[in-house]
Parts: structure tokens; sequence; C-alpha cells
């Protein structure tokens, strides 16, 4: 419930943030605040709606990874199967990225789109149990429909982005209008604004998918295990890929050796994921 609460939270306060930046700087476009505010909002929507429908193909084909059959790992198939007929959704594609570095994504729209890609690192790395809470934390996500609340995320984000810059061109080199100090400080502050809301949706869906996680392995502590061992390895070993735009994505961020201020980080630092899931193997209704 809480988790819920405070998404929807953000989102309202993204969507305030929309609405008021429509209404200081809409009348640059159309002459009218709400139709400059809705086509810029549409344009955002259309862009992220391609997103939501083909991602999963850019993602998989950016890092290489390969869509498999059971006979091509044993091991990960029957770990994901177990994992997806304990949380009562369809078994997923299975998909192997060619990486040494220890990681895991789950993408796809819906539970009939979905596909779980695991890095040959993390194969090597993780044994059978902490592998299983990986595969149970990625299809948390699956169940959560943590695709369409990002892409909603984005959404907004992006139009945010996309009409304060819009804006910014018009009055440095269109209309010749003089700098509204108000309005400057929106521009400036407005983009950066709703990218740390949209990080903030993204960490809080991180720690749902772990409890999921959790619950779904019935063994929390292998979870956590993962994690110290994945946050080591990516810092350790960070991932080669120059698409570092999916690192939310991941279950660790492989990109960065040294971790971001949290503020402007996809993910909730490790420690505190870990903590939260040991409380959580204290309580006996886990184990």
């Amino acid at each position: 419930m809480g988790y819920k609460t405070t998404t929807a939270g953000l989102f309202a306060f993204m969507f305030v943030l929309f609405i008021i930046i429509g209404w200081l700087i809409g009348g640059f476009f159309l002459g009218n605040w709400i139709a400059g505010s809705m086509l810029f909002l549409a344009i955002a929507a259309i862009m992220n709606l391609v997103a939501y429908f083909y991602s999963h193909k850019i993602v998989l084909r950016s890092h290489g990874a390969k869509i498999i059959e059971e006979h091509e790992n044993q091991r990960l198939f029957r770990i994901v199967k177990e994992v997806a007929r304990e949380a009562d959704i369809e078994m997923p594609k299975v998909a192997i990225i060619p990486s040494d570095t220890p990681n895991a994504f789950a993408t796809g729209r819906n539970e009939e789109n979905a596909i779980v890609a695991a890095t040959e690192g993390i194969l090597n790395t993780l044994n059978d149990e902490e592998l299983k809470g990986v595969m149970a934390h990625e299809i948390g996500h699956i169940k959560s429909r943590d695709m369409l609340i990002m892409s909603i995320a984005a959404t907004l984000a992006g139009a945010i982005t996309f009409l304060t810059r819009m804006v910014m061109f018009q009055m440095m080199f269109g209309r010749g209008r003089r700098m509204n100090p108000v309005l400057l400080l929106t521009l400036i502050l407005a983009p950066i604004g709703a990218i740390i809301i949209k990080l903030a949706i993204s960490r809080k869906r991180e720690f749902e998918a772990d409890k999921k996680g959790a619950e779904i392995s019935k063994n929390p502590n292998a979870l956590a295990d993962a994690l110290e061992k994945l946050n080591a390895g990516n810092k350790r070993n960070p991932m080669k890929s120059r698409n570092t735009t999916s690192a939310s994505l991941f279950i660790v961020n492989p990109f960065k050796g040294k971790t971001m201020a949290k503020l402007f980080s996809s993910h909730p630092p490790t420690e505190e994921r870990v903590n939260r899931l040991r409380e959580m193997a204290s309580d006996f209704s886990y184990l």
C-alpha cells in the first residue's frame, strides 16, 4: 500500500508540475497554454508509445542478448520455470547476454511478451538459490507491470523536458523576447525535477521487486546475498555496452564503477536493499 501510494503521489506531483509549466509557457505555442501543453504531451506520448512496444527488441539487440531454448541452458530454464510457476504467471522467454559482468533484467510490456535476460557472468557467479532470488526479482517486475509504470513516467518527464527546451530555444533564437527571471528559472529547474521524480519512481519499483522476489522465492537471504555479490561484481567489472540508458532495467547498475548520488540514481543503495531483505528473513512467514 505504501509503495502504491508513494508512486501515485510522485505521478501526481509530476503531472501538476507539467500543468504549471504549461500555464507559464504554453502560450508560446498555438497562442494557448492548454493547446501548447497538450501538443507536446502528445508528442512525448507517441515517442514513448513506440518505445513501449519496441524497447524490448532494442534493449536485447543493444546488449547482444540471444533468446534461447531450454536445451541451450537447462539450469537457467529450470530456475525461471520454477519461479514463474510459483509466481503464477506464464513462462517468460529467456535470453542470455554475452557479458562477464554479473547482472540480469526483465523487459516486455506485459506477461505475454515478457523476457528475462541473464548475463553469462551472473550464471558463473551465483549459486542456484541466489540465481532463483534474482529471477524472482525480475518476475516481480513483470507481475507489477513496471514497464507500463516507467513508460508513463518517461512520457511525463519527456513532455516536460521537450516543452521547456523548445520554449528556451524560441526565447533565445526565435521571438527575441526578454527573459523573465521566474520563467527562466522554471525552464532550468523543471526538467531536472522531472528526471528526479522519474528516478525516484524507478528506485521505488526496485524496492517493490525485491519484496516480491523474496516472497516468490521464499528466501530473502539468498536474494540479499546475490545483491551483495552483484554489487561487488559490477563495481569491479562494469559493463562495456554504450547503451547506458538501459541502466534502470538491470537489477543493479551495470555501467558505473562508483555509486552515483542517491538523488540521481536509478537504483536504491544496495546496502539499504540488503538490510530490508535481511529484515524480511527474520519473519518466519517468509522462511
